[in-house]
């Protein structure tokens, strides 16, 4: 992932929250989980600076979207491995990977709206990618 990749990613995200007229957070991290770009709409919550970034990093981490992880979020091996890492992972909806040639080499995740509105926003910012 490079840093044009990631903000084209966030201006795809960002332009589908004001299609939706929602306010959010969007963090777009690489395959191992480190942040690369992040912006806050105005206005945006503060809190989902947090969530927008854990989810992304969870997305990353497992390969898959991070509402996909939600149901087994209290098992053994989530909770190990979020722990483990440190804590930085939210295994809740709104965090997409981004996947190039059958690899996953970053992801998105966006905190602020309702979870699958997050979601939406996420799916439509990597799409951008094509």
């Amino acid at each position: 992932m490079t840093l044009n990749e990631a903000n084209q990613v966030i201006q795809g995200t960002i332009a589908k929250a004001e299609e939706m007229n929602i306010k959010i957070n969007v963090a777009v991290c690489d395959a191992g989980g480190r942040l690369i770009a992040f912006s806050r709409m105005d206005d945006a919550i503060w809190v989902g600076v947090y969530g927008s970034r854990g989810k992304a990093v969870a997305s990353a981490g497992f390969g898959r979207a991070s509402g996909l992880l939600q149901e087994r979020a209290g098992s053994p091996i989530i909770s190990g491995i979020v722990a483990g890492e440190g804590g930085h992972m939210i295994v809740s909806q709104g965090g997409v990977p981004i996947v190039r040639d059958g690899q996953v080499v970053g992801a998105c995740g966006v905190g602020g709206g309702t979870s699958q509105e997050d979601e939406d926003c996420a799916v439509a910012g990597v799409a951008t990618l094509g």
